[in-house]
């Protein structure tokens, strides 16, 4: 896909990169080259993933970071500045899920989710946005889902958050046009932990592979190489994009 490193040089922050799609696009990163910050708020998890990254011969370090604390989110930013350089990507992808239908769900429920994937996100970028301008390049690809598109039942703080996250990604990207930063999303099929579910309880699977054109779930590595193109020289002229990496689950 790619004709020799496609991130050679380029110092990459990919957060929730402890487990599925945050440490297959991590592990893709560190195979393209990149200077890689493994950021997961378990540390157990982000460590094996950033091994594997110098196991194969790339640079890692695995940080702990709640991204919903903004003086946590500034740590871990000076930690990665401090062991590679200036950072020139970010992939917000920092999710969690606390499932509950609407009359049941509680205002912590909500907050939780939000505080997470959508302040999170904008912790993260805002951290690391400054040293983008002055140097006047960047790359931002926030993860969002099927659901802030088309809809969920059982998780509207989920499908609320990633919808916000659509809005983030186009405003951020007209924002920051002017300093050479592109910002796109990806929504990925269902190919992480959250989705195990959905991919395994045979009241869901079939119901929602009748929806997915392509007929069969994700795996993680296979739609990584989105993240690496959106982070490559080869989108520097794509930005405020949303790609789906779906199986044309999102075709509307």
């Amino acid at each position: 896909m790619f004709n020799g490193k496609a991130l050679d040089n380029k110092v990459a922050i990919v957060t929730g990169a402890g487990q599925g799609i945050g440490a297959a696009v991590a592990r893709a990163y560190g195979a393209q080259g990149a200077r890689v910050a493994v950021i997961d708020w378990n540390l157990e998890t982000a460590e094996p993933v950033a091994q594997a990254i110098r196991s194969a011969g790339g640079q890692a370090v695995a940080l702990k970071c709640d991204v919903s604390d903004r003086a946590g989110v500034d740590a871990m930013v000076a930690a990665t500045v401090a062991e590679f350089g200036p950072v020139d990507v970010l992939a917000n992808n920092a999710g969690i899920t606390r499932t509950a239908m609407l009359h049941k769900m509680t205002p912590h429920q909500w907050d939780q989710v939000l505080a997470v994937h959508l302040t999170g996100s904008f912790n993260c970028l805002q951290a690391v946005v400054g040293g983008m301008m002055e140097r006047k390049r960047g790359w931002v690809i926030n993860t969002i889902s099927t659901a802030g598109i088309l809809g969920t039942i059982g998780q509207i703080n989920y499908g609320s958050a990633k919808a916000g996250l659509i809005g983030f990604t186009k405003s951020a990207a007209r924002e920051l046009a002017r300093y050479n930063i592109v910002v796109n999303c990806v929504a990925p099929g269902a190919a992480t932990p959250m989705t195990e579910t959905i991919r395994t309880d045979e009241r869901f699977a079939a119901r929602t592979l009748e929806r997915i054109p392509l007929g069969r779930w994700a795996e993680p590595e296979e739609i990584a190489p989105v993240w690496v193109f959106l982070a490559s020289e080869g989108a520097s002229y794509v930005t405020g994009q949303l790609i789906g990496a779906d199986g044309g689950m999102s075709i509307h």
